[in-house]
């Protein structure tokens, strides 16, 4: 399939980052581990409404669950990046925040729910990077210039996602000769919804369960990302 496309767009979920030792807040270990430790479910705590009411509650989730500083690129990374390099790969969409594809390489990645590395000012708008919201000796980080909270440039629950990168997104599926969507249970809307804008004939699933598209596919692979990708681009 890969030899036979000249437009190839890959979408992806928390799974290509599991390999990576990101663990999925949204799977059954990381909601009980969250529920006893907090008391309420991740959507709960990742929520606009609780940010703004319990920024401190907030950020010790969000520190200890959704940062991993020494995370590096996997074999599913490496394998995108390479297929970019070759000119086959025109785009990767991604639900991840953790900046692992352009980490290893990806020049054209479109993150639906923003990045962890993004940071800014909710009063004056000034930016910030990601050591400096890790570093900051209090709970809340605040701004420098004017004192005002700063917050991390992801979409939170309650929170809608950015048209821009979402119709560039909705172009490239729709351009596509082949999508492969990877990692992901295409379970979280409207993200799961791009599926539906790919009208070809090689959609390929790789994910270790089962998911509702499944019939719709023209193949599915229940295996690791890493390595199926790694096989297939360089093997």
């Amino acid at each position: 399939m890969l030899k036979n496309s000249s437009y190839v767009v890959f979408f992806g979920g928390a799974g290509v980052s599991t390999e990576s030792n990101i663990p999925d807040f949204r799977s059954e270990q990381g909601i009980y581990r969250t529920r006893t430790k907090y008391g309420r479910s991740p959507e709960e705590l990742l929520s606009h409404t609780f940010f703004m009411a319990h920024p401190e509650e907030f950020y010790d989730y969000y520190r200890n669950n959704l940062i991993f500083i020494d995370a590096k690129p996997n074999r599913a990374h490496l394998a995108l990046a390479e297929l970019e390099k070759r000119g086959i790969l025109k785009a990767v969409v991604t639900q991840n925040i953790d900046g692992l594809h352009q980490m290893a390489g990806s020049r054209e990645v479109l993150e639906l729910h923003g990045s962890v590395f993004r940071n800014h000012c909710m009063q004056c708008g000034e930016k910030y990077d990601l050591e400096y919201v890790v570093n900051y000796p209090e709970t809340v980080p605040k701004c420098k210039k004017c004192g005002g909270m700063v917050r991390p440039d992801i979409v939170l629950y309650e929170e809608g996602l950015d048209m821009d990168i979402l119709s560039r997104a909705v172009s490239h599926i729709s351009r596509a000769d082949m999508l492969i969507v990877g990692g992901t249970s295409l379970a979280v809307y409207p993200a799961a919804g791009l599926i539906d804008y790919y009208g070809g004939n090689r959609l390929v699933l790789i994910n270790k369960s089962p998911t509702p598209y499944d019939r719709r596919a023209n193949l599915v692979i229940n295996d690791s990302i890493g390595k199926v990708l790694h096989e297939a681009v360089f093997d």
